[in-house]
């Protein structure tokens, strides 16, 4: 094949050729679809940055329905060796049926490969629909902790065997009051894996002179867990980052409440009422750094405050290699059909380009979008809602962008 592999040195950095090879995932239902349309801009980004002077070879790996028709499996080894021997990798949505049958393919995916940084920024793209008022204001950034919290799998069937034993333990040897024959989860968190998530988020923030990390946690609940998340993320700050970083007690006490150039707010807020300042007040945060299933619901109500899961994308970031994924499912009606909206997985190719430092590229596929939409040429789902919108296929969606290029 030609091409050749990106490599990571110790510190973290990235060795990327002008001739990258990249594993890629169709994924599956509307995947095909909304893949063939973000190749074609992801290409056309590379071609109208640096000419012929750099090129992708894509390498497709066979995940998921298309696994498992031609290979036997959903998952293979060899799939997962090879996003992690080629450092950054791409994919679409993962079938996954709900209370029965394989287990989500996407959470396996994070897990096996140690991803442990599910990064997801939400920002609004004019004049797309909005249910807010000033969906402008709405500039964030999520970093969900991606390997444990309830996320982790370890769970009993109501009636089982397992269950029963787990719920005997509890009951005889810790004295937890519990339903009879009730299913039971485990929800494990870490200091090493909490500690990890947050210091990435802090790492952006400084990057990229973002004034705040917001710690998102259950903690006046759920203490030894949420609780412990939020003490964890305090304890990384000062550890890693006692230059960059001070309190919002430390903010107001000692500066009034006026950061210090060059100082990034370190500020905790307990999860169902962040949810209602991210509505209310969301240009007071910036970046938020959050346990799974806390990440798993705010990604998608921010996404839903700029114009849906649609527009969202998301990357899966560990310490070896990195994932970049469409933030929705697979939608299967709309299989086939050229129909559904391709930008999420369009940004997305747009973060991996940035991760791969070809920060030209980046910039050509964001501005190429919004031109696109600003004119009003769009998929089903935002020409419904856009008075004198053009409605155009997914491929032709695809099309346009590379044509503002």
């Amino acid at each position: 094949m030609q091409g050749q592999k990106i490599t990571k040195n110790s510190d973290g950095s990235l060795n990327v050729p002008n001739d990258p090879i990249i594993p890629y995932i169709e994924g599956d239902g509307i995947g095909p679809d909304i893949w063939k349309a973000s190749q074609l801009v992801i290409d056309g980004a590379v071609k109208a940055a640096y000419g012929d002077a750099r090129k992708i070879h894509w390498m497709e790996l066979l995940v998921g329905e298309k696994g498992f028709e031609k290979k036997g499996e959903w998952l293979s080894r060899e799939a997962l060796a090879a996003m992690e021997e080629y450092v950054v990798s791409i994919k679409g949505p993962l079938t996954t049926p709900v209370g029965k049958g394989i287990r989500s393919l996407n959470v396996s995916i994070r897990q096996k490969l140690d991803l442990y940084a599910c990064v997801r920024p939400v920002r609004y793209i004019d004049p797309v629909p909005s249910p807010m008022k000033t969906p402008e204001k709405v500039n964030m950034v999520i970093f969900r902790e991606n390997t444990e919290d309830v996320y982790a799998g370890i769970e009993y069937e109501a009636g089982s065997v397992e269950s029963e034993k787990v719920a005997a333990f509890l009951k005889n040897e810790l004295g937890a009051d519990l339903p009879e024959h009730a299913g039971i989860g485990i929800k494990p968190m870490s200091a090493v894996n909490s500690k990890r998530l947050v210091a990435s988020a802090i790492r952006h923030a400084i990057d990229n002179k973002a004034p705040s990390v917001t710690l998102m946690h259950k903690g006046n609940i759920m203490k030894f867990t949420e609780g412990a998340f939020r003490t964890w993320g305090y304890e990384v700050a000062k550890e890693l980052f006692p230059e960059q970083t001070l309190t919002e007690d430390e903010l107001w006490d000692t500066y009034d409440g006026k950061a210090p150039e060059g100082k990034v707010v370190i500020k905790d807020r307990i999860s169902d009422m962040l949810f209602q300042q991210v509505l209310l007040r969301p240009d007071e945060y910036s970046v938020i750094a959050c346990p799974n299933l806390n990440g798993d619901y705010m990604s998608d109500a921010l996404a839903a405050q700029v114009g849906g899961l649609g527009i969202a994308p998301g990357a899966n970031i560990g310490d070896t290699c990195a994932v970049f994924e469409a933030t929705h499912g697979t939608a299967p009606k709309y299989a086939g059909l050229d129909k559904v909206n391709p930008t999420s997985l369009i940004l997305s190719g747009a973060m991996m380009l940035e991760y791969m430092g070809w920060k030209e590229a980046h910039d050509k596929v964001i501005e190429a979008v919004q031109k696109t939409i600003k004119k009003g040429v769009v998929t089903y789902d935002l020409a419904r809602q856009m008075d004198g919108a053009r409605e155009v296929k997914c491929s032709e969606f695809a099309a346009a962008v590379v044509s503002e290029m």
